[in-house]
């Protein structure tokens, strides 16, 4: 008899793993939770600390649209230059 595999959604992220989802240095994390601007860590065990998957991306999808405007060469073919055969 084997044994069944049940998948699991991950419930908490610790600090390097929340970084590379929201495309953020660990060091502006931290400073945007001490500034009340991002979810609190929650604390795990003795010495282990995550945040709620949950939270992070209620986080994410909170945060405005960009009124930055994509910079003028994206998606642009560069021309080409050079001597014709």
């Amino acid at each position: 008899m084997s044994a069944k595999k049940i998948p699991v959604t991950p419930i908490f992220m610790d600090l390097p793993t929340v970084a590379q989802v929201v495309a953020l240095s660990t060091a502006t994390i931290e400073r945007l939770e001490r500034d009340g601007q991002f979810p609190k860590r929650r604390q795990l065990s003795g010495q282990r600390v995550g945040w709620l998957v949950r939270e992070v991306q209620e986080w994410a999808e909170s945060r405005p649209v960009s009124q930055l405007p994509p910079p003028p060469n994206t998606g642009a073919p560069k021309p080409r230059t050079g001597a014709s055969a």
